[in-house]
């Protein structure tokens, strides 16, 4: 059935703006703050309470159109019937959850061991998609830390929360790690950081050359495993064998 209300230009109540779709809302706030807003962005701190839910709307109404554009029957399609919405929910509240959110809170602790030996964490799962064509990226993460007395020690489970809200944005994969270790490297402030990702990329596999064995491997290193060559090797060397 056909909306007899664009959705899109549903008023946030209260709102004084009440024919300005959300999205224009939400563009016009980054421009003001001459912020970027590129695909691998967060921009959870222009987005006001309520406003999530009427982009979902909005998302929602230009994706029938998308689909009203390839030719499908979505009126009569039971397969296609509310495709929009569950491609609309995907993308907001799923796998570019990371652009609309804010950083998940951190529990750190202080180093009161005084713990300055090589420490690993892996592999974590990393799921993103290419800002090409947003077909999935999907891969491992490792991460190499080498504390000093000041470091901040932050719970295991949060590399991966911290890897799911950088990930969970369009990204192409050199962008994604870099991304990461700035983030980490700012929270925790070690000697060392290193980082390792490998992935299988859908935009190779499913389209183009559609090439099913290959991976992208990249790193980031920092500090220490960027100076000490013997550091370097010894955390590459803990990686589990690519088979």
């Amino acid at each position: 059935m056909l909306r007899t209300i664009d959705a899109a230009r549903r008023p946030v109540e209260g709102d004084e703006d009440e024919g300005t779709p959300v999205s224009v809302k939400i563009r016009e706030r980054l421009l003001a703050a001459r912020r970027r807003f590129n695909a691998n962005d967060n921009i959870a701190e222009f987005i006001e309470p309520g406003e999530l839910e009427h982009l979902l709307d909005e998302v929602e109404d230009k994706m029938r159109d998308v689909l009203r554009s390839l030719v499908i029957d979505i009126e009569n399609d039971h397969n296609t019937d509310n495709t929009a919405r569950r491609v609309a929910k995907m993308y907001l509240q799923e796998v570019f959850k990371g652009r609309y959110v804010n950083q998940p809170s951190l529990t750190e602790f202080p180093n009161a061991e005084h713990l300055n030996e090589l420490m690993i964490v892996g592999p974590i799962t990393v799921r993103s998609a290419c800002s090409h064509h947003f077909c999935p990226i999907i891969g491992k993460l490792w991460i190499g830390v080498m504390p000093n007395e000041q470091t901040n020690v932050i719970g295991l489970s949060k590399y991966a929360r911290l890897a799911e809200w950088v990930m969970g944005r369009p990204q192409i994969q050199e962008e994604a790690v870099v991304q990461l270790a700035d983030l980490i490297q700012e929270k925790t402030q070690p000697d060392g950081l290193a980082l390792v990702v490998e992935a299988e990329h859908f935009c190779m596999q499913w389209r183009g050359v559609k090439e099913m064995d290959s991976k992208m491997i990249n790193s980031v290193m920092r500090g220490v495993f960027l100076k000490d060559p013997n550091l370097r090797r010894e955390f590459l060397s803990l990686l589990p064998r690519q088979r």
